[in-house]
């Protein structure tokens, strides 16, 4: 510990702007700081509770939103085999080929010809 005389305690008091004059203005001026900051801690304080409800909140939140996108990804997935296997049926029944139904032949006419020696007889259709 150094102990400074009398003569040093002024000389150091005035190289670094301590004056009897200052001191008690610097004390007002520290004790109204003390008591600003007292007083704001406090109300700080008493809202640490909301803080701590807030954070629980948001932490439950995320684990839910979590967990829901996690169901919703495995709903998108089982709906995307779903119309995978949709579409690949769907599929082989378009590449099938389709039976080919016969088309009924068409009747073929032939002209009746009558006998050439009788004409005034009535013709018969067979």
């Amino acid at each position: 510990m150094v102990f400074m005389d009398f003569k040093e305690k002024q000389m150091w008091k005035k190289e670094n702007g301590v004056t009897a004059e200052r001191v008690p203005g610097a004390m007002a001026a520290y004790r109204e700081s003390v008591d600003e900051f007292s007083k704001h801690a406090a109300e700080f304080l008493e809202h640490i509770p909301t803080l701590t409800k807030a954070r629980e909140a948001y932490q439950r939140a995320i684990m839910v939103s979590t967990e829901l996108r996690s169901i919703l990804d495995t709903g998108d997935e089982a709906l995307k085999s779903l119309m995978a296997q949709l579409e690949q049926a769907v599929g082989v029944q378009l590449a099938a080929p389709a039976p080919e139904k016969k088309r009924p032949e068409m009747a073929k006419v032939e002209p009746i010809k009558a006998p050439a020696e009788d004409t005034n007889m009535p013709r018969i259709l067979p």
